[in-house]
């Protein structure tokens, strides 16, 4: 990992398809057995719907200024629905940088679900100050899911 932050930038609608792929390459790679390509339509439509909520999307950009990663924070109510990087990226310090700034936007509390079976992604949010809240359901995939906070007054304690 560099000691640079890597450049993070408002979504641009031009953005979108390159999200997308990226969205199904971090997926696929992340060993669940679902088709992620069939979702891709899905994917569209719900980043629309969650702009259209208030949601703001932040992409994450590789060393050639390309999309490489994107979080999606609604300001308002802390709701972080996708947080997204290229396998290419992981480990780089773009998903902490990512969710740094989905943080910033969201100063108080951020709160997300994680597929219960993606201990890569508990680990990280863990590292995070991340705690447990509740048990669901995926309403998309049926999968269980573990909903995750992070308040910004509990910074000091221990992770």
């Amino acid at each position: 990992m560099s000691g640079s932050a890597p450049p993070l930038r408002d979504f641009a609608e031009a953005d979108l398809a390159a999200l997308i792929d990226l969205w199904v390459a971090a997926w696929r790679d992340a060993g669940f057995a679902i088709d992620f390509d069939a979702r891709r339509e899905w994917l569209s439509n719900h980043l629309r719907t969650l702009r259209g909520q208030g949601a703001e999307i932040v992409v994450g950009l590789d060393a050639e200024g390309a999309p490489a990663g994107f979080v999606t924070i609604d300001p308002k109510t802390g709701a972080l629905d996708q947080l997204c990087v290229a396998p290419s990226e992981w480990g780089s310090g773009l998903a902490r940088a990512l969710l740094d700034e989905a943080k910033r936007r969201s100063p108080g509390a951020v709160e997300l679900e994680v597929n219960e079976a993606n201990a890569r992604a508990q680990r990280f949010y863990e590292r995070e100050s991340f705690v447990f809240v509740s048990r669901s359901v995926s309403a998309l995939s049926g999968l269980p899911t573990l909903k995750l906070r992070w308040n910004a007054n509990d910074r000091g304690s221990p992770r």
